[in-house]
């Protein structure tokens, strides 16, 4: 099957699997989705989402967060992990929100891209998830399924996202790359599938 052909197999497939695409992360609006996929680097969504209500409770705004001491923020998200720096990111981002940019979070990559504790993936699920611009965020579970199902070279996440785009229609990208995240945690992980198992990677090899 040519590359363009599993492409278009994977899209029809993932679009009956996954009819709903439910964002993962529990937000109000695109401040507490940014706050939040800031915490899911190198922790889970469910993780996350158990934390989160603590800390909007406190904050849920850029000017309500610079109110709250970085020391406090930091014991609320211990939990996920690497909390030294989410929460010094998290307090230094809604300060240069509110300073400039009216404490509103800008729909605009390079201004999210030039925010603390804010990368390209981050910016890109912002700017999908809350402001419905086409965009491809690419997390490891994405990265492995565009190279298992022979879509990617997978040298790194940067190529991958490249890849993927040229492959689906830009239309489908916002949609798509939930339809992934949720099959690769479901279905095709790092340990339960060899490539061969799950069922569109058997799709896939028989074609």
């Amino acid at each position: 099957m040519l590359q363009q052909q599993r492409a278009g197999h994977l899209l029809r497939r993932l679009n009956e699997l996954y009819p709903e695409t439910p964002i993962p992360l529990d937000h109000q609006d695109p401040y507490t989705l940014l706050v939040a996929v800031l915490l899911s680097a190198r922790c889970t969504d469910v993780r996350v989402n158990q934390v989160t209500p603590a800390l909007f409770a406190r904050a849920d705004n850029p000017r309500a967060m610079l109110q709250v001491p970085v020391d406090e923020i930091r014991a609320i998200i211990r939990p996920c992990g690497l909390a030294p720096r989410k929460s010094a990111a998290i307090s230094a981002l809604s300060k240069i929100l509110v300073a400039q940019h009216g404490g509103v979070v800008p729909a605009d990559f390079a201004a999210l891209e030039a925010l603390p504790g804010v990368g390209h993936k981050t910016a890109s699920v912002v700017m999908a998830q809350a402001f419905g611009v086409p965009a491809f965020p690419v997390d490891t579970h994405i990265h492995r399924l565009a190279t298992r199902w022979n879509l990617s070279s997978g040298k790194n996440v940067a190529q991958t996202e490249r890849d993927l785009k040229k492959l689906f229609p830009r239309e489908s990208w916002n949609r798509l790359h939930l339809q992934m995240i949720y099959y690769g945690r479901q279905h095709c992980t790092a340990r339960g599938c060899d490539g061969k198992t799950c069922l569109l990677c058997h799709e896939l090899a028989t074609h």
